[in-house]
C-alpha cells in the first residue's frame, strides 16, 4: 500500500502556494507509506531557476558545496548546489545533457534521480512529513508537484527505491500497486540498450514510458501502450514539464480520486488528501475509469 498525490496548477496566482498545498496532501497519505517518500516540484525558482538545468542526485561521495565547485571548474560555468540531505540538487546555466554528463563524470558512484530544465526531485527514508519539512517543501513554488509515500513490497527500503522515478528529462512516474510481468519487459528494454538503476518494478514502467516519449510518442499514447504491455494491479501518475496524467489497470482495484476546478487539477489515493485544497467544495470529483488515460496540459 502506497500513497500518491499530485497537483497541477492552472492559476498562476497559486504558484507560490504549490509547496504548502502539496505538503498538506502528502501529510494525509503518511499512513499509506511510512517507509520512505519522494517529491517532485516543477518550476521552483530556487531549486530550478529559469534558464538553467537542474540535476537531483543521491549517494554523492562529496558534499553539495564541493560538488558544485568541481562541476563549475569542469563546465567553466557557475554551479549552485543545495544540500537537502540525503538529496543533493545542483543547477547551472548550461544544457541539461551537459550538466548531467558532468555530474556522472564527477561523481560516477552517485545516482541521478531527476534532471531537466524545470524539475527538482527530493527523496529520503523515514516519515514523509518529517522529510518534507527537512527539505523545506512548504516553501517551494511552481506550477506542478507530485509526491509519493512508500510501503515497500517489491524491493528494499532505500531512498533510491522511493518514488517518483524520473528517468527522462522533466519526467516523473509514481506508482501504487505492482507489475507482475516487469522482469520480462525489463529484459526486452535492456536488449534495446536501456539501463537500470534498481530492481524496482516501478522503474521498469518509468523506463518504458521514457523510451516511448524519446521516440516521439505522446504521453497519452505511451500510457495506452503501457496498459497493453504491463500486467498487474496499478494506479500511475505521470508528469512532464507540460503534462499531468493518470491511468489505472483494467481491474482498477488500487484507489484513486481526481478533483478538478478552473484553478487546478489534483489526484490522490484518497479523498482526505484533497479535502483542504482551495475550492474543493465546488470541484468536479470523480474516480478514474479502468484503462482510461486522463491527461491535462499546461496552458
Amino acid at each position: 500500500m502506497c500513497g500518491i498525490v499530485g497537483l497541477h496548477l492552472r492559476d498562476a496566482t497559486l504558484h507560490p502556494q504549490l509547496g504548502a498545498l502539496l505538503s498538506g496532501m502528502l501529510d494525509a497519505m503518511c499512513d499509506r507509506g511510512p517507509d520512505s517518500a519522494g517529491m517532485a516540484v516543477y518550476g521552483d525558482p530556487t531549486w530550478s531557476p529559469e534558464g538553467e538545468a537542474t540535476v537531483s542526485l543521491l549517494d554523492s561521495p562529496i558534499p553539495a558545496t564541493e560538488l558544485a565547485e568541481q562541476l563549475g571548474l569542469a563546465l567553466s560555468a557557475p554551479v549552485t548546489g543545495h544540500d537537502l540531505d540525503p538529496t543533493i540538487v545542483v543547477h547551472a546555466p548550461v544544457a541539461t545533457d551537459v550538466l548531467t554528463a558532468a555530474v556522472r563524470s564527477t561523481v560516477p558512484t552517485a545516482r541521478i534521480i531527476g534532471f531537466g530544465e524545470h524539475l527538482t526531485v527530493l527523496k529520503g527514508m523515514g516519515n514523509p512529513t518529517d522529510l518534507a519539512n527537512r527539505f523545506g517543501l512548504r516553501s517551494a513554488s511552481g506550477w506542478q508537484g507530485v509526491a509519493h509515500t512508500r510501503m515497500a513490497t517489491e524491493s528494499a527500503v532505500t531512498a533510491g527505491g522511493s518514488h517518483p522515478f524520473a528517468v527522462g528529462p522533466d519526467q516523473c512516474l509514481v506508482h501504487n500497486g505492482s507489475f507482475s510481468n516487469h522482469m520480462s519487459i525489463k529484459h526486452d528494454l535492456e536488449r534495446a540498450g536501456v539501463t537500470f538503476d534498481s530492481e524496482n518494478d516501478t522503474e521498469v514502467g518509468a523506463r518504458y514510458v521514457a523510451k516511448q516519449l524519446a521516440e516521439g510518442v505522446d504521453l497519452e499514447k505511451a500510457l495506452l501502450m503501457l496498459n497493453e504491455t504491463f500486467d498487474g494491479f496499478y494506479t500511475l501518475l505521470v508528469s512532464t514539464s507540460d503534462s499531468f496524467a493518470v491511468v489505472r489497470d483494467a481491474i482498477a482495484c488500487k484507489p484513486a480520486i481526481i478533483a478538478e476546478t478552473d484553478r487546478w487539477v489534483a489526484m490522490a489515493s484518497e479523498y482526505r488528501a484533497l479535502a483542504q485544497l482551495p475550492g474543493i467544495d465546488t470541484a468536479r470529483i470523480f474516480e478514474p475509469e479502468p484503462e482510461e488515460v486522463y491527461v491535462w496540459h499546461r496552458q
